[in-house]
């Protein structure tokens, strides 16, 4: 990559940055929040550099908003390897992020999705069998959004078809939903 290429990175970075509506990740955030101050869980799920990011983000959750009390009750439902394998190996790769939610998901509870395409069938069905339980959905997608953009019932998608700027701004999101949390606890922190 020449450094001419590096600017350019940074510069649609920027760009897509700059020119956001960041009200849906406000709802987010607020929707966090009411969990934290209630006690109720957040799911977070995602493929490959989204499941990396959904990790990375339910350590800011657990840990990175609250270091002097206590963060919000999370699971990143890629992070078990036991679990994951056993699930794909037994009813299908299609299922390991929705049986967990079948098990550990309760009304009230919230899901995040992280997804560049927004079609990868586990995540799909993540989202079913958790607005089954009664669980509030969100979405940080990338590309056209896919199925997932109609599924969520907060979507907050950037229209990006490069998928390491859709995993960037995934962290963006999640890193902006850490600070708000932090500055903006009440019962919890």
């Amino acid at each position: 990559m020449s450094p001419a290429s590096f600017e350019v990175y940074a510069g649609r970075l920027g760009e897509i940055l700059q020119a956001y509506d960041w009200s849906r990740v406000r709802i987010l955030a607020e929707a966090l929040l009411g969990a934290w101050n209630n006690g109720r869980r957040v799911f977070l799920c995602g493929n490959g550099g989204s499941a990396a990011n959904a990790m990375h983000i339910a350590n800011d959750l657990l840990f990175g908003i609250s270091k002097e009390g206590m963060g919000i009750k999370v699971s990143a439902l890629p992070s078990n390897s036991s679990i994951v394998t056993c699930l794909a190996n037994d009813v299908g790769y299609d299922e390991i992020f929705a049986r967990q939610i079948r098990v550990q998901g309760e009304k009230g509870d919230i899901l995040i999705v992280f997804s560049g395409s927004g079609n990868s069938l586990n995540v799909v069905k993540a989202l079913q069998e958790a607005r089954q339980v009664g669980m509030q959905t969100f979405a940080v997608l990338g590309f056209s959004g896919g199925k997932c953009l109609e599924l969520a019932d907060c979507p907050i998608h950037f229209p990006v078809d490069d998928m390491q700027l859709c995993e960037d701004l995934q962290l963006v999101v999640g890193h902006m939903m850490m600070r708000w949390l932090r500055s903006n606890k009440t019962i919890r922190g």
